[in-house]
C-alpha cells in the first residue's frame, strides 16, 4: 500500500514515527451484535472494502474441532480476506478475558503496521469491553486454586455450588445465574485465592485498554426476525454436519466445565447421540438455548456498549453502502 506526503496510509493509518512526536490513535472497527444477527457478513464486506483484517471476538470461536456449532466463518469467507483467531485453541483448553485481549492486541498491532484496517467481530461482550476499556486488576488466580474451584463445582453440583458462594460473597452470587457454571467457578476461585468478592475488583478501574480510534456498530435486529434466524441457522448446523462434530468432541472425554462444551447446542445434540432425546426435540431444544442466549446478548450490547451507529434494518446492499459511507467519514474527520 502506498503512502502519501502526510506519513499515512490511504485509510489514515499512521505509520511508524518516533516517540517524541504525538501520534493521533489509529483506526479500528468493532462489528458487535447478537448470535445469527449478520455480524460476520458484515465484518467481511468492511474488510474487503478497506484492505482489513477481520479479528474474532467470540469466546466460542476460538476453538478448534467445532466450527459449524460456533458458526465460525466458512473457508471461503475466510479466503476473501484475512481472518484471525478463529479455532486457534484446542476446546481442551480455557480461554480467559485476558488472554484473548492480548491475543486480539497483538493482531490489531500486526494490522497496522502493514497499513491494514483491524475489524474486531464478535459477541462476546466482555472480550470486547477488554480490547477496547481493560479489565478489572483481578491477580493471576494459581492453577491449584482454579482446579480445587472446579473440583468443587464437580461434586457439588451448579445449585449447591451456588448455595455456598451466596454464603460467601452474597453479592457476586446474586449477580449469577445458578446454572452459570463457568461465571459462579470464577467468582468462587477470585474469593478463595484473593480473600476479596469479584465484585470488589469490578468496581476497581480498569486496565490494559487498547489505545485505537473506535468506530464500533451494534447489530440489534428485531426480536422476533433474531430469533427466526437463530431457529433457521440451527437447522442448517444440523444438515452441515453438526452432528458429527459433537460426536467427535464425545470421543474426546473433555471436562464438561470447559468454555467449549457450552458451545450452543452440543449439550442437547450429545443428548440425541446419547439416545436420550430424539433429532426434532434436540433441534427444538437448542434452538430454545440460542433464543435464550441471543436475548441476553441482544440486553448486553443495549447497555453496556455505546455504539457510532446501531443498526436495527435487515442488512441490505444499500443499508451496507450507507455503513461504508459513515466509516469513510470516520476515517477522514477523526
Amino acid at each position: 500500500m502506498g503512502r502519501n506526503p502526510t506519513g499515512s496510509s490511504r485509510l489514515g493509518i499512521p505509520h511508524p514515527v518516533p516517540a517524541r512526536r504525538s501520534v493521533t490513535p489509529p483506526p479500528a472497527i468493532v462489528v458487535a451484535g447478537p448470535t445469527a444477527s449478520g455480524k460476520s457478513g458484515l465484518a467481511l464486506a468492511i474488510a474487503r472494502e478497506w484492505d482489513g483484517v477481520v479479528i474474532n471476538a467470540d469466546s466460542m470461536q476460538v476453538y478448534g474441532g467445532l466450527p459449524i456449532l460456533t458458526a465460525q466463518p466458512s473457508a471461503a469467507d475466510q479466503a476473501l480476506a484475512p481472518h484471525r483467531l478463529y479455532g486457534i485453541l484446542p476446546a481442551s483448553e480455557a480461554c480467559s478475558a485476558a488472554r484473548w485481549r492480548d491475543l486480539a492486541a497483538a493482531e490489531m498491532t500486526a494490522a497496522w503496521a502493514t497499513g491494514k484496517l483491524p475489524v474486531v467481530v464478535g459477541g462476546t461482550g466482555l472480550y470486547i469491553r477488554s480490547l477496547m476499556q481493560g479489565l478489572s486488576p483481578v491477580p493471576e488466580i494459581p492453577g491449584a486454586v482454579r482446579d480445587a474451584a472446579r473440583a468443587r463445582m464437580e461434586a457439588l453440583g451448579a445449585a449447591a455450588f451456588h448455595a455456598a458462594l451466596a454464603e460467601r460473597d452474597p453479592v457476586m452470587a446474586a449477580r449469577l445465574r445458578p446454572s452459570d457454571t463457568q461465571r459462579l467457578t470464577r467468582a468462587m476461585e477470585v474469593l478463595d485465592a484473593t480473600g476479596r468478592s469479584l465484585a470488589e475488583w469490578q468496581a476497581e478501574p480498569m486496565e490494559g485498554g487498547i489505545a485505537a480510534r473506535w468506530f464500533t456498530i451494534t447489530l440489534a435486529p428485531e426480536r422476533a426476525r433474531l430469533y427466526a434466524a437463530c431457529d433457521s441457522r440451527f437447522k442448517s448446523m444440523v444438515k452441515a454436519g453438526a452432528l458429527d462434530e459433537a460426536a467427535a468432541i464425545a470421543q474426546w472425554t473433555l471436562d464438561p466445565a470447559l468454555p467449549a462444551m457450552k458451545a450452543l447446542g452440543l449439550r442437547e445434540l450429545s443428548a440425541h447421540l446419547a439416545g436420550e432425546i430424539g433429532l426434532d426435540e434436540a433441534i427444538a431444544q437448542a434452538q430454545q438455548v440460542t433464543r435464550n442466549y441471543a436475548k441476553r446478548q441482544s440486553t448486553w450490547f443495549k447497555h453496556q456498549l455505546t455504539a457510532s451507529e446501531t443498526l436495527s434494518e435487515q442488512l441490505s446492499e444499500s443499508l451496507i453502502a450507507t455503513i461504508f459511507l459513515k466509516i469513510r467519514q470516520f476515517h477522514l474527520t477523526t
